[in-house]
């Protein structure tokens, strides 16, 4: 087995990243909009699924994205992204949003998201990513799901294509 494909733990690639919401991010409710913050995941995510795959990688899909609450300026936003699930070339990065008061240090939960990437190679093909290495249960239950996750995506997509 080639070195740069070992097994890797989702702690090896794990990202925490903090961000202060400013008022040119914000509608004219004060809320955040949704696209910044989409922002923000898709690139944890992908810094997520690059540092698992050791090559350049690109985003394939985001799941269904529900904000639970508005995020308001001058709002701390701290997104925690790690990998949940390894096939060929392809990986699930799970992603969870909090929206903090800096002054209060209230969080709450306002959403999480799965994002698809695959790594690919200097002509732009999808190349193989090292496996997972499942070191906790945790570990063992993001893996499952999201094994099932994806299983649900291309059964979903077959289905699409028949109609």
């Amino acid at each position: 087995m080639r070195r740069d494909m070992e097994p890797r733990p989702p702690s090896a690639s794990e990202v925490v990243s903090s961000e202060l919401m400013m008022p040119h991010q914000v509608n004219n409710h004060g809320h955040v909009f949704g696209g910044v913050i989409l922002s923000i995941v898709d690139r944890v995510a992908g810094v997520v699924s690059m540092r698992h795959a050791g090559v350049p990688c690109v985003t394939v899909s985001f799941d269904r994205v529900d904000f639970k609450e508005p995020i308001f300026t001058g709002e701390v936003v701290t997104v925690r992204a790690q990998v949940n699930f390894v096939g060929t070339t392809s990986m699930e990065i799970g992603v969870r949003v909090e929206a903090e008061n800096p002054f209060t240090r209230e969080a709450r939960h306002t959403n999480s998201c799965y994002l698809t990437f695959v790594a690919i190679d200097a002509d732009h093909r999808p190349v193989p990513v090292p496996p997972l290495k499942l070191v906790s249960e945790e570990d063992e239950r993001r893996f499952l799901e999201g094994e099932k996750r994806r299983a649900a995506r291309i059964a979903l997509a077959r289905e699409l294509e028949d109609t």
